[in-house]
């Protein structure tokens, strides 16, 4: 398959509707709210550093061999303790790290997606592909938990439904 040069993959498109879905259910919560922790779940500043962490982890750190924010590992990462990090702080992270993997991801073809990154010089247990649905998947994932928090901290007015998709409409990929 392959797609013209100047269109991004139809799976790079809708990560991309989903990060900014992922801005949009968070428009208006403030610093204070942002680290306010109701356990078990993890606070909304936590869960932005964390969907950066793991798009640095794919797409930066081992796609392109580069660190833009490594502190995540220790602060937000996978299985590390609840950490309450300043909302200002995540989303200059996230925009740094978002901005790096999209040099990676804006290069993807439906045939880089059946291939397997390699850290350590071992591939991964997914593709490229599977990875980039994990990533799209895990948004979604915190989504609901932020959109849970919210509620829990009185929030009304809230989205209520997926938004606009005329950026990240359905779009065959071109046969080869």
């Amino acid at each position: 398959m392959i797609l013209e040069q100047s269109q991004p993959h139809p799976l790079v498109v809708q990560l991309r509707f989903t990060r900014s879905e992922f801005v949009r259910s968070l428009e208006g919560v403030s610093d204070v709210e942002a680290q306010r922790l109701f356990e078990p779940m993890n606070c909304i500043s936590w869960i932005v550093g964390h969907l950066a962490y793991q798009e640095h982890a794919y797409w930066v750190s081992t796609a392109q061999n580069l660190q833009v924010a490594p502190e995540l590992r220790d602060l937000v990462g996978f299985g590390r303790p609840a950490s309450t990090p300043p909302l200002d702080e995540m989303w200059h992270a996230w925009r740094a790290v978002t901005n790096a993997a999209d040099r990676y991801l804006d290069m993807l073809t439906t045939a880089t997606l059946q291939t397997f990154l390699q850290r350590k010089g071992k591939s991964l247990p997914e593709s490229v592909g599977t990875m980039l649905l994990r990533n799209t998947h895990h948004y979604w994932f915190h989504m609901g938990e932020a959109y849970a928090i919210r509620q829990m901290l009185g929030h009304t007015g809230l989205p209520e439904f997926v938004g606009p998709m005329d950026l990240a409409t359905y779009r065959p990929e071109i046969a080869e």
